[in-house]
């Protein structure tokens, strides 16, 4: 079984568990139940599909996949916007999902850069494919306790290094949906063996990571409020809002917005005095092209 088509009906199993036939407003099909959700006739049914049809495409049997059943499959299983596209990645044929993926270090958008520069009184980061840390500001650094060096995981920190869970007074809620992006991203390239490893390592490493990952949850760049106990500073109340490059989609600058007045308003000055210090010989940045 092709491991694209693995993945696309473990998805499908998993939306339709969640499912219940109240819920998608129908009368549920008579004889003892073994799930509380869709059966799989009942979905076909919902869907227009015959059972046959629907069952290949659950056991992965089913290799060409139609934007049409897509689209009638997202209709009967409720699926939000990010998985709907996720279901057209899975979905997509093997031709069109089988790419060289470089594996060569990736480089930050001078744009990108640019704008970080205007943004260095909040604290910003820019991250590439794999959660590669491609540039940070200091404040960032200074607000989190940890160096984020360019070419560094943030994913790797995140959920491998236990200062992340001391720091992130909220860890589980911003945590959550960083997995769910990171399967998103999977989706779209399934054949990145660097971000198939990543993934792997990180469900070993964190028994958190293999139960989101196992609820096959997917997020897209997600608004998301995080918590910082800083050591210093105090509690840190922070709006983490996502941007996306118009030349590279697979960048995005992830900043730190503050209310204005607010104690982290007031903190934040005095961190980046702090954090404007010389650091000899540590770079905050990638080279750009």
């Amino acid at each position: 079984m092709p491991a694209d088509r693995s993945a696309l009906g473990a998805f499908l199993r998993s939306r339709r568990d969640r499912l219940t036939p109240a819920q998608a407003g129908i009368a549920a099909f008579p004889g003892p139940r073994r799930v509380p959700g869709l059966r799989k006739e009942e979905l076909a049914v919902l869907a227009g599909l015959s059972p046959d049809h629907y069952s290949r495409l659950e056991q992965g049997r089913q290799q060409t996949v139609t934007d049409e059943v897509v689209r009638a499959l997202s209709r009967a299983l409720q699926l939000d916007d990010v998985e709907q596209a996720h279901l057209r990645d899975l979905a997509a044929p093997t031709s069109r999902r089988r790419w060289a993926v470089a594996e060569a270090a990736q480089r930050p958008d001078p744009g990108m850069l640019r704008l970080m520069d205007v943004l260095d009184h909040v604290p910003v980061l820019l991250l590439g494919r794999r959660s590669v840390v491609l540039a940070r500001n200091r404040l960032l650094s200074a607000v989190l306790g940890t160096d984020m060096e360019p070419g560094s995981s943030f994913a790797r920190w995140l959920f491998l290094d236990p200062a992340a869970r001391v720091r992130l007074t909220n860890w589980a809620d911003f945590a959550g949906p960083a997995v769910g992006a990171l399967r998103y991203e999977v989706g779209r390239h399934p054949d990145d063996r660097l971000l198939v490893e990543l993934v792997d390592e990180l469900r070993r490493g964190d028994p958190d990571v293999a139960g989101w990952w196992d609820d096959q949850r997917v997020t897209f760049r997600t608004s998301v409020t995080k918590h910082v106990d800083h050591p210093a500073a105090g509690p840190l109340t922070f709006g983490i809002e996502s941007v996306v490059g118009p030349h590279d989609p697979e960048q995005r600058l992830v900043v730190y917005t503050v209310a204005p007045g607010s104690p982290t308003a007031h903190a934040l000055p005095l961190l980046g005095s702090w954090a404007s210090e010389p650091e000899p010989g540590r770079p905050a940045r990638l080279p750009t092209r």
